[in-house]
C-alpha cells in the first residue's frame, strides 16, 4: 500500500471561520450548508441519501472510509452530499464485500472533501452558533476568493430542492400480485423505505414530484406515502396541496421525515428552521401512545412548531425527542393519517421504529376490510 500526498485544504465558514486540513476526494471547491452527523457507522448511506442534497457533513466518527464501499449499501443512484468534513479519511479499506475505495468512490462522484481537520472544535462551533453555509477548497486558498463564492450560495431557509432529487418519471418496485398498492410521492425517497414497503406485500408505483394527487388516484392505492426529501417544506405550495388532498381522500397516508413536515403544514401546522437539526443514528425518541422509547435515525433540519399542533382539535402528537422535545410524530384521530420526523427504514440505524411500517400496512388493511364489507352491505 502506498499513500498519495494530500493536496492542502481549507473550510471557510459563512461568519468567517477557519479550518485548515488536507484534500480528500476530488480537487476542487464546493459549497453547502454544514451540519454534522453523529452515526459511527453507514456513511454511504448518509452520502448517497436524497434528504442530504445541497448540505456538507461533519461526521463526528474518527475514521471514515475503513471499511470501503458496496453498491448494495445506498440509497440513491449517486452521492448526494455536496461535500464532507471529516477527521480521518481512510484510503485503504479491510473489507471482503467491498466494492471498492472510499477514495475511488469519491473521485468518481467529483466529490470534494476535507480531512485532517479537528471535526470535535468543528461540531462545537456549529452545535453553538448554528448550521449555516459554507465553502470547501483544494484548488484554492484565497479567503476572499472564497468569501466571494460563499457569498453567492443560496441560505436552505426558503430553498426548494426536491425538484432535483425526485424521479423524473414514474416507476414501479415489488411484486404486481401483492396484496396492497402503494402510492410513492417522490421527494428524494431512499431505496430502503421502498424495500421496507415492498418487503410487506406492498406494490408500489413512485412517482414524480409534480405528479397530481387526481393522476396518483387513477391507479386505485390502498395507500399513500410521502417521501423524505430536502429543502424548505413551507415554500412547497404544490406538494402542501397535493398532501391536503390525500389527508381528505381517506385513504392511509404516511408520512416520512419531509412528509412529516407537509403533512403539518397541509394541517394547518408551521414549520421551522432548527437550530443545528438533528442527524445520526442515536437520537431517542418517546412513543406517547405506548410509553416506550425508541432510539431513531434521522436526518433533518426543519421542525413542527408544537404550540400549532395543539390548536389542532383532531391531530395529535404521537412521538416526541428526548433531547429537546420537539414534534417526532404526528396523527389525525378521526382520518387514517399519521407522520414521523425520523427515518424508520433505520439505514443505517438501529430497528426500533420499524414496526411503523407494519402500523401502515394495518391501517390499509383494516380499511380495505371496512370498504369491503360496505360494499357487500350495500
Amino acid at each position: 500500500m502506498k499513500y498519495t500526498a494530500k493536496a492542502p485544504a481549507i473550510l471557510l465558514l459563512e461568519d468567517g471561520k477557519v479550518f485548515y486540513g488536507k484534500a480528500a476526494g476530488k480537487i476542487g471547491t464546493t459549497a453547502g450548508e454544514i451540519c454534522f452527523n453523529t452515526g459511527m457507522t453507514g456513511y454511504q448511506e448518509i452520502f448517497t441519501d436524497p434528504s442530504y442534497f445541497g448540505q456538507i457533513i461533519v461526521t463526528t466518527n474518527v475514521h471514515i472510509g475503513n471499511y470501503g464501499v458496496n453498491d448494495d449499501e445506498v440509497e440513491s443512484d449517486s452521492i448526494k452530499i455536496a461535500g464532507l468534513v471529516c477527521k480521518q479519511f481512510n484510503e485503504f479499506h479491510s473489507r471482503k464485500r467491498s466494492n471498492g475505495s472510499l477514495k475511488d468512490y469519491f473521485e468518481k462522484n467529483n466529490l470534494v472533501a476535507i480531512s485532517d481537520v479537528d471535526t470535535r472544535a468543528i461540531v462545537r462551533y456549529i452545535r453553538d452558533k448554528g448550521a449555516m453555509n459554507c465553502i470547501i477548497s483544494s484548488e484554492t486558498l484565497d479567503l476572499e476568493v472564497l468569501k466571494e463564492k460563499l457569498a453567492k450560495v443560496p441560505s436552505m431557509a426558503g430553498l426548494e430542492l426536491s425538484s432535483k432529487v425526485s424521479t423524473k418519471e414514474a416507476y414501479f418496485v415489488g411484486d404486481p400480485a401483492a396484496t396492497y398498492k402503494v402510492a410513492v410521492t417522490d421527494y428524494g425517497v431512499k431505496r430502503n423505505i421502498l424495500r421496507s414497503l415492498a418487503e410487506r406485500d406492498c406494490y408500489l408505483q413512485v412517482f414524480p414530484m409534480k405528479t397530481s394527487f387526481e393522476e396518483m388516484l387513477k391507479w386505485n392505492p390502498d395507500g399513500f406515502m410521502i417521501s423524505n426529501g430536502p429543502g424548505d417544506p413551507s415554500v412547497m405550495k404544490d406538494e402542501v396541496a397535493v398532501a391536503k388532498k390525500m389527508i381528505d381522500s381517506g385513504i392511509p397516508t404516511f408520512g416520512i421525515c419531509l412528509g412529516h413536515q407537509l403533512i403539518a403544514e397541509a394541517s394547518g401546522i408551521s414549520t421551522f428552521k432548527m437550530h443545528k437539526g438533528h442527524r445520526g443514528i442515536n437520537h431517542p425518541v418517546k412513543n406517547l401512545i405506548t410509553g416506550k422509547s425508541e432510539i431513531t435515525s434521522q436526518n433533518h433540519g426543519f421542525g413542527v412548531k408544537a404550540e400549532d399542533v395543539a390548536k389542532v382539535k383532531n391531530i395529535e402528537i404521537t412521538h416526541i425527542n428526548l433531547n429537546d422535545n420537539t414534534v417526532e410524530g404526528l396523527r389525525y384521530t378521526d382520518r387514517n393519517v399519521f407522520s414521523v420526523q425520523y427515518h424508520p427504514e433505520a439505514c443505517p440505524g438501529p430497528y426500533d421504529a420499524r414496526y411503523l411500517f407494519d402500523d401502515f400496512i394495518t391501517m390499509i388493511s383494516k380499511t380495505k376490510k371496512t370498504e369491503k364489507k360496505s360494499a357487500v352491505t350495500a
